[in-house]
């Protein structure tokens, strides 16, 4: 669907089926250094050439830890869940020929397929953040995808590690089920929300959730890294629909299916639209000169600023060229600025088109600019976006841009542009 070359080197050459990619939100259709191998911006699931998945098989209760490291030393995959220094359970999975398995994490090893850093809002990079203050765990997730139709794919907490184990040490929260088996969760855990009514204009958020080790669903601990586990939800699963946010405290990623990547728009489109914006030649109300989107390349680097840049006005929406007049704040010359057309005072800042197109909810133009980032899509989509909750630190929820992770304006989630054509 997409031409973008980012995703050509993912894809087995005899084997084309796709089930689906995640994006991480806050970043403009690229990571701002560009993306590099597993660490990137999107992530394209694709069928493996041979199946990797795996289900649990054996379970061991063991009294020592020598004998939790002899089976641990097998080579098979396993998670240990250690009860006490001298009581773990380890359970054995074996190899899955019907499922294809793809980590996500911070770590830079090979088991992980994904490698995603703490996303910083404002769109700047995340690389230069130090690991020791990410909160985003090394081995963070798996989603295991079925190799058959309809390619069901699950989320799990935590991946399994370079020694193909998973351990829960004594702090981290686990328990054993009714029916026998054991389950826990991640320090900061991992948390899914399924909006109501697929990735559409029509969708409704859901409600987050979050996913223990072994797939089931719980309500959200009273903060993030509690060590007491929500209430089972037992009428939900951790299947991924097309829409679906996975937080990993540091990082959102947004699941798109590839059902539904075919309705979102290309890249063409953007840049078509672009260009129609572009050649009916808005004008700056007050300076008269002609304003001009930069192009996709431009705009997901946020790069230097250009002449022809068109401002906004967000509190009421009027678009002009640059000026430096009307400041009502000599601190901070851009929050508070007077619109020449309607005297509105509010912020004032550069636009910037939204170039991933995994984010739009529809095909239409670009009319609407969140607040106070300044990106542009759809109407649609800046709705949808607008009404979304995202986990923020260990317990706050709000919404944000999607292209570049900034809060949005509790008051006003989004502005209306007005373009001035031309004159002549």
């Amino acid at each position: 669907m997409f031409s973008s070359s980012q995703e050509e080197h993912c894809a087995p050459a005899k084997d084309p089926v796709k089930y689906g990619e995640l994006v991480v939100l806050g970043y403009n259709g690229s990571l701002p250094n560009g993306d590099r191998g597993r660490r990137k911006s999107r992530f394209a699931l694709y069928r493996r050439t041979k199946a990797n998945g795996v289900k649990p098989s054996t379970v061991h209760i063991l009294n020592t830890p020598q004998a939790s490291k002899a089976v641990n030393c097998k080579g098979q995959h396993s998670i240990s869940y250690t009860l006490s220094r001298n009581h773990t359970v380890v359970v054995e999975y074996s190899h899955d020929k019907d499922t294809d398995m793809f980590q996500i994490g911070r770590s830079t090893e090979s088991p992980i397929d994904f490698v995603v850093t703490d996303t910083i809002a404002g769109g700047q990079e995340g690389e230069e953040t130090p690991i020791t203050q990410s909160t985003i765990s090394r081995f963070a997730c798996r989603v295991v995808c079925e190799r058959t139709p309809p390619f069901t794919a699950r989320l799990y907490a935590a991946g399994f590690d370079s020694s193909k184990n998973i351990f829960l040490g004594e702090k981290a929260a686990k328990w054993k089920n009714p029916d026998g088996h054991m389950d826990g969760l991640t320090t900061n855990g991992v948390l899914v929300m399924h909006p109501k009514g697929g990735f559409t204009e029509e969708s409704k958020p859901g409600v987050w959730r979050e996913i223990s080790v072994c797939g089931d669903v719980y309500t959200l601990r009273e903060t993030r890294s509690a060590q007491t586990p929500g209430k089972l939800v037992e009428n939900e699963n951790n299947i991924l629909q097309d829409g679906s946010l996975v937080d990993l405290c540091g990082a959102t990623l947004l699941w798109r299916t590839a059902e539904g990547l075919f309705h979102t728009p290309t890249q063409k489109h953007l840049e078509a639209l672009r260009q129609e914006i572009n050649a009916a030649r808005p004008q700056c109300p007050v300076g008269l000169n002609t304003l001009a989107f930069p192009s996709m390349q431009r705009s997901r680097a946020l790069s230097s600023l250009e002449d022809k840049q068109p401002w906004v006005y967000l509190a009421c929406g009027h678009v002009h060229g640059y000026h430096n007049w009307g400041h009502r704040s000599e601190q901070e010359p851009n929050t508070q600025r007077e619109c020449p057309m309607c005297r509105v005072v509010g912020p004032y800042v550069p636009l910037w088109l939204g170039c991933e197109p995994a984010f739009y909810v529809d095909t239409g133009a670009p009319t609407h600019a969140f607040v106070p980032c300044g990106h542009v899509c759809s109407e649609k989509s800046v709705k949808y976006w607008a009404e979304i909750p995202l986990p923020h630190g260990t317990h706050a929820f709000h919404a944000a841009c999607p292209f570049c992770a900034t809060q949005l304006s509790l008051t006003q989630g989004c502005s209306k542009l007005i373009f001035q054509g031309p004159v002549d």
